[in-house]
């Protein structure tokens, strides 16, 4: 091949790539690796293809085989730890981190984000440690407090609360940083007991981040009356076939015991935890429209549906290596589109995790969730119609869905433990095993806020926390009114 047919080729591939077939991308790319002489260039465009079919092992090789050409690339070497990460590959991940350290020792994000995988793998020691010294180093970084506070409980009189509480009077610190800051005082002060502190910091961080993300309650309800117009007609077309894959769609509100749930499931020999995935939303927006603009179900043909199981189906390949079997996908706000799933994937099953509202609604506050995400979570009041608007979603589901949603209460899993565990794999359509019991003693990367309670044993011992904080719940309570809690 001449240079400009290779260059011609290459840019057709490329030209595949962003019309959404991988497939046909991959096909050219590999007849250009000889006469290029395995040009990186090459090799990259084919890991993006790679992990658009889903297929992240080879993806993950394709980028190793371009930092061996290109070892300075950051932008290659974050692609690939991102492919490593999802395979399980600590031992590469950890090297990729330390490389990039490496290449911009005085940065601190490279550590901080290794820092940040730590936690998810379970290494808080190392995470600690990283971000000690990074703070040592920059005792300004605000982030840097709240994520070490996330990862651990201080000891009393630990010099970083100290740090932190001189820190939170320099009239100097903006919102940003009194939001990082705050979540991690209140985290410090729980910690050690001084409950009487602890909505202070509290309402001065979420106040400080509704202001830099304000809610609007109103493009809520009018994207939840567009999902559910939209999703009218639920009998499924003629044609429509059923996955290899078998999704278990596990949701809740934030801070209700969807990980918990997932974990169980996902200890099953026969499943796999997908995490939150978010799939499913993401490709309906994509090739179907975003809420108010979103095409009819009732328009969809069986070669439509197909189209978006599929890229479901690349988009968890990817995510877990999965091609067959029950995978779970713990997405928040997948109750938007239950009548999709029911249509698109059948054989789906759906968990839905209730959970005491009260408990629900202190958890909320008390975390900080990706600036941006979960606007409503800063305001108590706010909260409670959230909470509402969630249950009426799920109540319109469980009327034009009958049978297909399994519901659980969080606090009686807590209770009776064996009892509910059994309930929920047989909802999940699996047959029981003892180690969906001990789940806890295989717990792998968690991207949730969960960071630390996937790896202890079910028990009993966070329900009712809303008690000690009864009279700063005041606007949640005054807000709920008199709708029952169960």
């Amino acid at each position: 091949m001449t240079p400009q047919q290779i260059k011609a080729q290459f840019a057709q591939a490329q030209a595949l790539i962003r019309a959404d077939r991988p497939e046909e991308a991959l096909a050219l790319l590999k007849t250009l690796l000889m006469p290029s002489g395995g040009a990186p260039e090459i090799r990259f465009q084919m890991a993006r293809a790679l992990d658009l079919i889903g297929d992240t092992t080879a993806s993950a090789a394709a980028l190793d085989e371009v930092l061996k050409a290109l070892p300075g690339e950051a932008s290659v070497r974050e692609a690939a730890i991102r492919a490593h990460t999802r395979l399980g590959n600590e031992d590469r991940v950890r090297a990729l981190y330390d490389e990039a350290v490496k290449a911009d020792p005085k940065t601190i994000k490279p550590r901080a984000d290794k820092a940040q995988y730590l936690q998810q793998i379970g290494d808080f020691d190392g995470a600690e440690t990283i971000l000690r010294r990074l703070l040592k180093q920059s005792p300004q970084e605000t982030e840097l407090y709240r994520m070490l506070v996330a990862g651990l409980k201080l000891k009393p009189g630990d010099p970083l609360v100290r740090a932190m509480r001189k820190l939170w009077t320099d009239p100097r610190l903006n919102d940003q940083g009194r939001m990082q800051l705050g979540f991690a005082l209140a985290k410090a002060a729980e910690d050690a007991g001084e409950t009487d502190r602890v909505f202070d910091y509290l309402d001065a961080a979420n106040t400080a981040q509704a202001r830099l993300a304000p809610f609007d309650a109103a493009a809520r309800d009018a994207e939840w009356a567009a999902y559910a117009h939209a999703q009218d007609d639920l009998a499924p077309p003629a044609g429509t076939a059923s996955l290899p894959l078998r999704p278990v769609f596990v949701t809740g509100m934030p801070r209700s015991g969807t990980t918990l749930v997932e974990q169980i499931i996902g200890a099953h020999s026969q499943a796999v935890a997908g995490g939150e995935m978010g799939h499913a939303l993401r490709e309906a927006v994509r090739l179907f429209g975003p809420a108010e603009k979103m095409k009819p179900l009732s328009k969809m043909g069986a070669a439509d549906l197909d189209r978006w199981a599929m890229a479901y189906r690349r988009g968890v390949r990817r995510d877990t290596g999965a091609v067959s079997g029950v995978v779970t996908d713990k997405s928040i706000r997948s109750q938007l589109i239950f009548g999709l799933i029911a249509k698109g994937l059948p054989g789906a099953r759906i968990i839905v995790v209730h959970r005491d509202p009260r408990d629900i609604a202190l958890s909320i506050y008390k975390n900080h969730f990706r600036l941006g995400t979960h606007r409503y979570a800063n305001d108590l009041g706010t909260i409670a119609a959230e909470i509402r608007a969630f249950r009426a979603q799920v109540d319109h589901w469980r009327d034009r869905l009958p049978g297909q949603i399994h519901e659980i209460r969080y606090e009686d899993l807590v209770a009776d433990a064996e009892t509910e565990s059994r309930r929920l794999i047989a909802a999940a359509g699996l047959d029981w095993e003892d180690a969906c019991l001990t789940f806890h003693k295989q717990a792998g990367k968690v991207k949730t806020l969960s960071l630390a309670q996937v790896r202890q044993p079910i028990h009993a011992g966070r329900r009712e926390a809303w008690r000690k904080y009864e009279t700063e719940l005041a606007p949640f309570l005054d807000s709920w009114g008199d709708e029952p809690w169960d």
